[in-house]
């Protein structure tokens, strides 16, 4: 897929990669995953601030205010086949209260970006990487396979975007010891661990 944007000018644009989500309802958690997986597998320079933002809903307008171009990974319900990605770009990107519901919790993300149009902050650049969820109902549930199965498209995709932006990211080495993104064990590794634990309890 080819990123349709303009390299960045020389003054560093301020960059948020963000995804948001609720990793206790199985396919909801795709955005946490992943930015999880982006921060993962790549280094980004001062610049790119790498953003857990779950369902922080209207808290999340701070750091729109504090960026200038943002880019979204989210669980889309588009109707189509699970595992579907689609990029939505810019204007494209519904963020008023009564536009078509693209997202599945774009309630809280529309508010966001409202409030942050309000206050004169709005992004200059906005990409929205969405999937389309196989099982939303699922408690406590890690991603089901065809969504997993899509995590690193999202991330090579966001890594394209930032790329066309000049932002210059790269593949973490080997074996490089990256600190979690989401701490207390619920990163990926430690929450499918447990819950693949309780389906074999059951």
């Amino acid at each position: 897929m080819t990123i349709p944007y303009p390299l960045a000018p020389s003054s560093a644009p301020r960059v948020l990669v963000l995804g948001i989500g609720n990793i206790l309802w199985a396919d909801e958690g795709f955005g946490v995953r992943a930015v999880e997986q982006f921060h993962r597998t790549y280094e980004a320079p001062d610049n790119v601030t790498i953003l857990d933002g779950g369902t922080q809903g209207l808290y999340l307008v701070q750091f729109l205010n504090e960026h200038d171009r943002v880019i979204v990974f989210d669980a889309i319900d588009y109707g189509l086949e699970p595992g579907t990605m689609k990029l939505v770009l810019d204007e494209e990107v519904p963020k008023f209260t009564g536009a078509k519901k693209m997202s599945l919790h774009q309630t809280g993300f529309q508010e966001v970006l409202s409030a942050a149009d309000l206050m004169g902050h709005y992004p200059e650049r906005l990409a929205l990487i969405g999937c389309q969820p196989l099982d939303l109902d699922a408690w406590g549930g890690p991603l089901t396979a065809p969504i997993k199965a899509v995590v690193p498209t999202a991330v090579e995709m966001a890594a394209r975007i930032l790329r066309s932006w000049g932002v210059a990211v790269a593949t973490r080495p080997d074996g490089a010891v990256v600190r979690p993104l989401l701490e207390n064990d619920i990163d990926c590794e430690h929450f499918e661990r447990r819950a693949g634990s309780a389906a074999f309890d059951t």
